[in-house]
């Protein structure tokens, strides 16, 4: 946007946006609004759309505009214009009044709040707030006190770590002043709920932030009255939850600090007197409010839960153990931590004091998994209900070591043989027993057997539910059945039975396939039949990922078949999802998705027919998956071509290529000049960098031999036109791909837009550095790949940078290894060349962009890059570093000083002397936190 559009302009743009029909207008005009919030121009757009406050809809975009633009793009504003913003923003927040909307205020007080907390000029921004609106407009005012603790710790802001220290010395030291003005709000609003709710959400702010120090606390009248709000079960609920959340914000901040004694056992007894509030509540089925206790109690736990687990002896548990009646049947979060610290502290002795409490936790979780007993059928998978049970699932097996796994196989076996009990009793002891299964010891003979008797003799007026539990509890005993195969065929049997019953056809395969992965020794005989069900998969009622499933399972039988047999078998297997695939190329039939009619329901079974037949070859005979492979692959390419502008076909279709390529190995050599011709082609006609990848793959399996090599390098050079096309920013068709260096912008939005062509661009690319070095370094491709990696560096995407982190990995890793080899000289050479030319820029750039861009968990790879160009040549790495150090900004928009210089000596220090990777990602996260 070169010039500021007229206002009018944009309260049209505003009124297209919320009010035109055509949907067509309405993403021109918010194309067009983001364009202006994007500009420079917004800023006085902004003010004075506030200051002419013609509608709600104008106003909220104003508001939102201007609390963007100071979190984002503050840097765009000259220091002297910031005390008349500040004035600017006071103004408009001085007029809001009981009429305007919740969320324009929301947003000017976050804008506000942003800025003091930028805008180092402003020396006492808390005590001016509170003298300016602390008598006059009380709701502004706590609305500006609560979210500025919270931005405090915003990533948008970029305040830096020293400016966050500097702000929360200035928080700390204000805490009282703030403390004084929320009680002075509690007893001026005491019969007002709205007034409570606002006081206590400001309060929890700054407690989370652990501005107030915990000395403060302990007699503080807030921290009182929300004990007396939670004390009552019958307050009103929006009073009681901001209540609870301040608790809770108390309760974590006491578990981060060291408190006395008294304060810990005060606020403990205080919690522990909420149980009456929660049977209360419970009693009266107020949901909100039980789950509210529920939270408290479980952060209680939480904060205690060190000193549980380490000052408590098989003789003196501590005191605060008793809370864990309390939250056995709400957590699952602490269970797991406790469940992690036992394990790894391995002491027979501490987990003997928890085993009661584990005990009754799996009673009581067991009670919370039954159905309904009116429930019909079986669990959906969107069912909230469901998505518990699996949490419960996750957590019986992460805590049933410490009462032992056959004990509660046994207890709940116990459960079910209990006079008159119920079905839903006992689909839900099956449920537990299912979560326990895998870990039943194989030779076990007391309790097993009569579980697995009483499954296949389940009588036909079982409920629907008992018998899918059933089911899936048999494929969980896979491993007890693999060393009892006198029970596979009865089981078998049974399974089959289940395949044709819509309800239990998806449990019945899924049970199959990890049967036949954990007894395939025991499965040769049964083949033929698992072929015939293969046949028949479409007439069962199961979903697609349970047949996929399932072809795994006889996939992997497959591969230990005898060897005469396997080529006949592959090929009977691989023809049942060829053939609708023929029948698919020669009509003109639509595609729907997840259909026959789809060629990816029948790509995705080929592929894992490929990826899970494994036999073993002896040298120098022919794979006798190698035929078959041969024979399927003109339907593949005619796929192919037919489906070229689908890139999700495509996607799968290369999936299913790779693995047939794995398959077989080397002996596909025959393919790989139709392969890679065909994929050239359509690689330049539609830029799928599925195409890329499965380049990737060919360069993995041939290019380490030398007659191949040319061929795929060849295959390298006509992708690279149409990739660096695509990835330009600006576009400029016509440019040649290897000479210039201004294709690519820093992460612009050509290599922004396009992260898959990026991610499999570099992963090819490293795949030639690993297989032929040499003729890769040499070819012409190299200069303008390193220039398009050299602008990556910077891209956000976790996959495409990093592919682009490991391509540099390993470009200086074969320049520097394996001097046992002829040609390493000459590779030296090579990247000693590349580096010379390059290595200040991507230093540069790979510091910029662990400060500006990168996600900190992305660093990692980022070091393992600086660590192997320091390796390589550490002279001129020094040299660099010293550059790309003093060119960095030491002060930010706001005037607050980002980096001292000592802290630039420090890192510098730090990233010389480092000796490994992590010492380098230590340091850069270290240092990036001063930018953030």
């Amino acid at each position: 946007m070169e010039s500021s559009p007229p206002l009018e302009t944009v309260y049209q743009a505003i009124y297209t946006l919320n009010h035109n029909p055509d949907s067509a207008g309405k993403e021109k005009a918010s194309q067009w609004l983001g364009a202006l919030q994007r500009s420079v121009f917004a800023w006085k757009v902004a003010d004075e759309m506030l200051h002419q406050k013609r509608d709600l809809e104008s106003c909220y975009f104003a508001a939102q505009t201007m609390r963007t633009k100071i979190q984002l793009s503050f840097h765009e504003l000259p220091p002297e214009s910031h005390i008349s913003l500040r004035d600017s923003l006071i103004e408009h927040i001085s007029q809001v009044n009981e009429q305007t909307n919740t969320i324009i205020v929301t947003q000017l007080c976050l804008a506000l709040a942003d800025l003091a907390l930028l805008m180092a000029q402003w020396q006492k921004p808390l005590e001016d707030l509170i003298k300016r609106f602390g008598q006059s407009n009380l709701w502004p005012l706590l609305e500006i006190l609560t979210v500025l603790p919270e931005e405090v710790n915003s990533r948008s802001l970029r305040l830096g770590a020293n400016r966050r220290n500097d702000v929360m010395g200035e928080l700390k030291s204000s805490s009282k002043m703030v403390s004084e003005c929320l009680k002075a709000c509690l007893s001026n609003g005491s019969d007002n709920p709205t007034m409570h709710v606002k006081v206590l959400r400001c309060f929890t702010s700054w407690v989370s932030i652990q501005a107030i120090s915990l000395s403060e606390i302990s007699n503080n009248l807030i921290v009182g009255h929300a004990f007396h709000i939670l004390a009552n079960h019958q307050a009103p609920s929006g009073v009681h939850e901001a209540a609870t959340d301040c608790m809770c914000a108390l309760l974590d901040c006491m578990c981060d600090r060291q408190c006395e004694k008294e304060l810990e056992v005060q606020v403990f007894s205080g919690v522990l007197a909420l149980e009456e509030g929660y049977h209360l509540s419970v009693a009266q089925e107020d949901t909100e409010k039980s789950i509210n206790y529920c939270r408290i109690f479980t952060e209680l736990a939480e904060s205690f839960f060190d000193k549980i687990v380490n000052e408590s002896s098989e003789n003196k548990p501590h005191y605060a153990v008793k809370i864990l009646d309390l939250v056995a049947e709400i957590t699952f979060n602490l269970w797991f931590r406790l469940s992690e610290v036992l394990y790894q502290k391995n002491c027979i002795s501490l987990t003997a004091v928890f085993k009661p409490y584990i005990e009754r936790l799996i009673t009581a979780v067991c009670g919370h998994c039954q159905m309904e007993p009116d429930h019909e059928g079986i669990l959906e998978d969107s069912d909230d209900f469901y998505d518990f049970r699996v949490k419960v699932s996750e957590l019986i097996k992460d805590v049933v070591f410490i009462v032992g796994s056959s004990n509660c196989f046994r207890q709940m076996f116990l459960h079910l043989q209990s006079p008159g009990v119920t079905w839903d009793s006992s689909e839900a002891a099956l449920f537990i027993m299912q979560a326990v299964a895998k870990n039943i010891l194989p030779e076990e003979k007391e309790v097993v057997p009569k579980v697995v008797e009483a499954i296949l003799n389940l009588p036909e007026n079982t409920h629907v539910a008992v018998r899918h539990t059933s089911v899936l509890l048999l494929g969980e005993l896979c491993e007890w059945i693999e060393n009892h195969s006198e029970t596979l065929e009865p089981i078998l049997n049974f399974l089959l039975y289940c395949l044709h019953k819509p309800m239990l056809a998806t449990a019945a395969a899924n049970s199959l396939q990890s049967i036949c992965s954990a007894c395939s020794d025991h499965m040769g005989v049964h083949f033929n039949g698992l072929v015939q069900i293969v046949q028949s998969l479409d007439n069962f009622a199961i979903s697609n990922d349970a047949a996929i499933g399932l072809l795994k399972g006889v996939a992997v039988i497959l591969g230990g078949l005898p060897p005469d047999e396997i080529q006949r078998a592959m090929k009977q297997l691989c023809w049942i999802q060829v053939t609708p695939l023929c029948e698919l190329v020669e009509t003109s039939v639509k595609t729907e998705k997840g259909t026959k009619t789809d060629p990816v329901l029948w790509l995705d079974r080929l592929a894992t027919i490929f990826r899970h037949t494994s036999p073993v070859v002896e040298n120098g005979k022919i794979h006798p998956c190698q035929p078959v492979i041969t024979e399927i692959w003109p339907v593949l390419s005619n796929i192919c071509t037919k489906y070229q502008a689908d890139s999700r076909i495509m996607e799968r279709c290369c999936r299913c290529l790779r693995f047939a390529i794995r398959c077989v190995g080397k002996q596909s050599l025959h393919l790989l000049e139709p392969l890679v011709k065909q994929i050239v082609t359509l690689y330049q006609q539609n830029q799928h960098s599925c195409f890329l990848y499965m380049g990737s793959i060919l360069v993995d399996e041939y290019a380490a031999d030398p007659t191949c090599t040319p061929g795929l390098l060849a295959m390298l050079q006509a992708f690279l036109e149409p990739t660096f096309a695509l990835l330009e920013d600006p576009p400029n068709q016509g440019s040649d791909p290897t000479v210039g260096d201004t294709r690519f912008s820093a992460a612009g939005l050509g290599l922004k837009n396009h992260p898959d062509t990026v991610d499999d661009l570099f992963r090819l690319c490293a795949r030639f550095l690993q297989r032929a070095p040499v003729p890769f370094l040499q070819s012409p491709a190299i200069a303008p790949i390193v220039r398009c990696a050299l602008m990556a560096c910077t891209l956000e995407h976790r996959d495409a940078n990093g592919s682009v982190m490991k391509f540099f990995n390993d470009l200086f890793y074969c320049g520097r290894n394996h001097e046992e080899r002829e040609d390493f000289e000459l590779r030296r050479n090579l990247v000693q060349r590349l580096i010379m030319d390059s290595g200040q820029v991507l230093l540069n750039n790979l510091i910029h962009a662990s400060i500006f861009c990168l996600h900190s968990y992305m660093l990692s790879d980022v070091a393992d890059v600086i660590m192997e160009l320091m390796l390589f040549n550490r002279m001129a790495f020094f040299q660099w570093l010293e550059v790309t150090v003093k060119s960095l900004p030491t002060t930010n928009a706001g005037g607050s000083v980002t980096v001292t210089q000592k802290q630039l000596a420090d890192f510098h220090r730090l990233l010389t002397r480092s000796e490994g990777s992590k010492d380098v990602t230590h340091a850069l996260r270290d240092f990036a936190l001063l930018y953030r």
